[in-house]
Order: structure tokens, then sequence, then C-alpha cells
């Protein structure tokens, strides 16, 4: 394990040998409350969590531990040779595996978009794991509109310069759809999509990850999980959406709502798919919404 002060490294060996890796806040609270476990997005990695996740594993009343993954291809992870795995099935028996070997046998979940998706494959893999889960702008069904954009952007990106054009792109970007953001916030997103390699400036991913949405065919309907969701309905839930998210509509959220009576909602205003969970209120909300949980 690799140490700071603030977090440790975690690498541990897929089905497959890939050697994976996670971060771990807080390992000293493992037993003092439910440990929460946070998996990113499509193309992103570890660093989305980091401020929430010293937020939940430094509270003086009640802290625990945090464990983020990192996918196949995706930050510290290692690239695999064959593209078509990095899907939602390999990826969901990755955090299977990568739970097992840190001990944990249930926890809260955060899932940003791709993430959300994996929760849906564990609540049908591995459903006792599940002790609460929070959404951050995903649920069973998503927009091809919004895949279309994501495509799009991982696509055509511009290779920045240096960090100043990196953030400039960022904005560029996404500045519509998040119009809440100051110049703090588009650093640190910034900061958690690329890294520094050999001097220049690249997103933190496997480039043959694109392949992945390029082949989904956007004319068919997209695949949906409405009976992996059903498998959540007694599971505690919060559902963040993005004021002005393209990936899940407001006919989701509904349909949502009626299977899962219990379901909270937050709308995340002035921001987009996926909303920052360190702005704003969210990390109180998240944090309150774990406390009642264990």
């Amino acid at each position: 394990m690799n140490h700071s002060s603030e977090y440790s490294d975690f690498y541990y060996s897929a089905q497959d040998q890939l050697t994976l890796h996670a971060r771990i806040y807080g390992e000293q609270h493992c037993r003092n409350a439910l440990p929460v476990v946070c998996l990113p997005g499509l193309a992103r990695n570890v660093r989305d969590f980091h401020e929430l996740a010293l937020k939940l594993s430094q509270n003086s009343k009640k802290p625990r531990m945090v464990v983020a993954f990192d996918y196949r291809g995706r930050g510290q992870s290692d690239y695999d040779n064959d593209w078509r795995r990095y899907n939602i099935v390999v990826e969901a028996a990755d955090i299977i595996t990568g739970l097992t070997a840190l001990n944990i046998e249930h926890a809260g979940f955060i899932g940003t978009s791709r993430g959300g998706l994996i929760v849906h494959m564990l609540a049908a893999m591995r459903p006792g794991a599940l002790k609460a889960v929070v959404f951050n702008d995903v649920g069973p069904a998503i927009s091809g509109e919004g895949l279309a954009q994501i495509r799009t952007y991982l696509e055509r990106a511009p290779k920045p310069k240096d960090w100043q054009e990196a953030i400039e792109i960022q904005k560029m970007i996404h500045c519509d759809a998040f119009p809440a953001l100051d110049d703090a916030d588009w650093e640190r997103l910034t900061r958690a999509i690329y890294v520094e390699r050999k001097g220049r400036i690249v997103a933190d991913y496997d480039p043959k990850l694109i392949k992945t949405v390029s082949s989904i065919d956007l004319s068919q309907p997209l695949p949906q999980l409405w009976p992996q969701f059903i498998g959540l309905t007694a599971v505690p839930l919060l559902l963040l959406r993005g004021e002005n998210s393209k990936l899940l509509s407001v006919d989701t959220v509904e349909q949502m709502k009626v299977l899962h009576r219990r379901m909270k909602m937050i709308t995340v205003k002035g921001q987009g798919h996926a909303p920052l969970l360190e702005t704003g209120d969210l990390p109180d909300r998240i944090e309150g919404f774990f406390n009642t949980i264990g």
C-alpha cells in the first residue's frame, strides 16, 4: 500500500490477473460505521470523489471508511488488451473481487453515471452487499441523446497543451450545462479528468475505451435495467439529478419514484451530467443520508 496522509492506495488482482486500483480513506474507521464505496463514471477515476471522501472519512461524530475504485483501463488500474471487456458486467465482477479483497461484506454505494449502472449489476449479482445507494444522475434507463453527447465529447475532445488550456476546454464543452461552477470547481474537475505523463496533459483512461461507446448503435433502443432496479426497491436510495442533465430524463425519474416509493430525490441546480458531489450542500446531504443508515 502507498500512503498519503489522507488516503492509501490499494491494489488487487482481477480474476483475469489484471492489477486494479482502489483508494481507501479512513481505513481505521472500518468498524465505526457502514463503509461507503464510490464508483465513478465511464471515463473517470477515483479523484472525482476526493473531497467528498475526505468529508465522510473525517467527520468528527461518525467517521467512516470510504473506498473509491478505478475500473480496468482507468486511473491507476491496468489497461485491458481487449476493449470489449470494458463493460458493466466485467466491471461489476471486478468490484466484487475488490470488496472481497478488502473484506467488505456490505456498504453504502455511490454510483456516478456508469457507476450507477454497475450498482444495478451488483443488485443482481451481490444484492446483500447493498445497504444504501446514492445514484448520481443515473437510473435504469439512460437517454440516447445524453449518450450521444458523451460519445461526441470522448471522440472529439481536443488535446490540451497545458493545464490552463485543459481547464478552458472543459469550460468550453460543459459551461452551458454547468453555470453553477466557479473557477475552483472547473480546476478540480479538470485535474480529476486529466493526468500529466511525460510532460503531456492526457485524459486518464485507455483511449480504446472510446470504442465501447463508438460501437453502440444509437438508432436502436438502449438496453434498460428495470428488473435490476426493482431489486433495489427495498434498499434506501437517494437520487441526485443535474437540473440540466441530458442523460437522466424526467420521465425515467418519475418511473423510478413509482417503483421505489421511499426514494429520496435532489435536483442539483445549475449542473448537468453529472453533478460534482463536493459542491453546494451535496456533501452534507449525502453524509446525512448515510448517517440515517448506519
